[in-house]
């Protein structure tokens, strides 16, 4: 790079003043000193935005911003491509895949358990890396030096090559426990990390769960809306029959119409809601949302089981067996180790340093040999206060992840209060639409019987229709609800399996 100065003489001719009175060597100062004044007047010029319009920008970092607050940036740089996310494949068989294998093939797949995994992975990792300080360290280095000198009095020494290995051991020998209290740290953080890897565990399987039973209580509600409209069409045939027999008005042919139209377009909503809930609960399960899954469903109404254990023993498992909040206790420790390592950091440390080299000469000259034992003991006296402050932070994130498991855990009592209530409730009302349904069933198959004899009002076997359909509707989400609690409450105590709560189906 060459940059022309106005008015300032070629440096050529500096070169030419010293080649007068001096050897090579004054060539080769000269050309250096050449270099560097034409260096640093460039850059005066660069700083005193001589060239504005083409130094604003010299490495071309505008690109990467868009022209205005109010302009949308567009990409004049290559992209990088997103892959396609691996994803799971369907069990070679024809069957019908339960909650226990879909659960199964989800903790396989699903893209969540493979972060969680590495992140532990990671976490382990940084035991080894604290633990490696209890050991020597060893490295070697191979010098190739090429040098010359020129005296005061004007007598120089010719240019020397030198080359050789070198070996260097250090050995930490005392640090006042420092590095223990980091090697705890490190083995807290691993732990947290483990058990935050379970979590993600019961996250996938709560995702299936609330998935499959969205997905059966969507399918369960599609055939209500079939058996609704099954039936708004007999209305209407019944209607048509009337009207012909001069027994009712078109305006209720134009109502039992209506209510045909109505139901149709409940049954079409519920159908896309189908498709929604099976795409969900494929990306749940780890494969493309437009597999062609196969689900098992009940085989009749699913028979449900009251909570027999206590609220109080049910938080006390939540306390025990919780990974997230154990985990959060071993942030908490995990934190308490750092301040006690940034504590001790500004003790002394006793080290142990040994060297041991040859170098070599290039003509007629011996190799040389170095060898260096030294035992350094090290006593931090003023850091600019960088230690008072380094301790003050470790105290201050030690007492926030305290904070933080406290507030875990109110939530977590929280939860476990919520979803227990839940469980009772819904557990209310699957009895109580039972009992509702029948009886709309029965005002419905009523209401039409006499419709179809003559009697009645079309007004009368419509308002019986939509009862019935509402009950069967508020039926399907009783069982959806307490399938959910459950799920929840297993969730909220930290539960892997359904061991404590079983769901029998008849």
């Amino acid at each position: 790079m060459r940059c022309i100065v106005p008015g300032v003489r070629p440096l050529r001719s500096l070169a030419g003043v010293s080649q007068a009175r001096s050897p090579s060597l004054v060539r080769l100062r000269s050309g250096l000193f050449r270099a560097v004044l034409t260096g640093l007047v460039c850059c005066v010029l660069l700083v005193s935005g001589a060239p504005a319009q083409e130094t604003r920008d010299p490495f071309g970092t505008e690109r990467y911003v868009s022209p205005a607050p109010s302009m949308r940036w567009q990409s004049t740089v290559p992209l990088p491509e997103v892959p396609d996310a691996p994803s799971a494949r369907l069990p070679a068989t024809d069957r019908s895949l339960s909650l226990p294998e879909l659960t199964e093939l989800a903790l396989q797949k699903n893209p969540k358990t493979r972060r969680a995994w590495y992140a532990a992975r990671a976490a382990a990792s940084g035991i080894g890396i604290e633990q490696s300080d209890d050991l020597p360290q060893i490295s070697a280095l191979i010098n190739l030096q090429r040098s010359e000198s020129e005296g005061r009095a004007g007598n120089q020494i010719p240019w020397l090559t030198r080359y050789g290995p070198s070996v260097t051991l250090s050995y930490l020998l005392f640090d006042f426990g420092a590095g223990d209290s980091r090697v705890k740290a490190a083995e807290y953080q691993a732990l947290a990390a483990a058990l935050a890897q379970n979590r993600v565990l019961q996250d996938v399987v709560l995702e299936v769960e609330q998935a499959y039973y969205l997905f059966l209580g969507t399918e369960a509600l599609v055939r209500s809306n079939e058996l609704f409209l099954k039936s708004v069409r007999t209305s209407l045939d019944a209607t048509q029959r009337r009207r012909e027999a001069g027994l009712a008005t078109v305006a209720d042919v134009y109502r039992a119409e209506t209510q045909v139209a109505q139901a149709q377009l409940n049954l079409t909503r519920s159908q896309g809601g189908l498709e929604k809930a099976r795409g969900s609960l494929a990306s749940a399960v780890g494969l493309p949302v437009n597999a062609a899954l196969r689900i098992q469903t009940f085989e009749g109404e699913p028979r449900i089981r009251d909570i027999t254990e206590s609220l109080r023993d049910i938080l006390g498992r939540a306390k025990a067996n919780r990974p997230d909040l154990v985990a959060a206790e071993a942030q908490v420790r995990a934190a308490r180790a750092q301040a006690d390592a940034a504590a001790k950091a500004g003790l002394p440390t006793v080290t142990l340093n040994a060297t041991s080299g040859r170098t070599f000469f290039r003509g007629d000259r011996p190799f040389a040999e170095s060898n260096t034992l030294a035992l350094n003991l090290n006593i931090p006296i003023f850091t600019g206060f960088n230690q008072t402050y380094s301790v003050r932070q470790a105290e201050a994130r030690a007492a926030q992840a305290e904070a933080s498991r406290d507030v875990l855990y109110r939530q977590t009592e929280l939860e476990v209060w919520q979803s227990y209530y839940d469980v009772q409730t819904a557990t209310g009302g699957v009895s109580t639409t039972a009992v509702q349904l029948k009886a709309a069933q029965q005002t419905a198959e009523a209401t039409l019987a006499r419709y179809q004899a003559g009697f009645g009002s079309l007004l009368d076997l419509i308002t019986a229709q939509v009862e019935e359909s509402n009950a069967r509707v508020q039926r399907i989400q009783s069982y959806l609800d307490w399938f959910t609690a459950v799920a929840r409450l297993h969730y909220a105590i930290g539960a892997s399996d359904q061991t404590a709560y079983s769901v029998q189906t008849r």
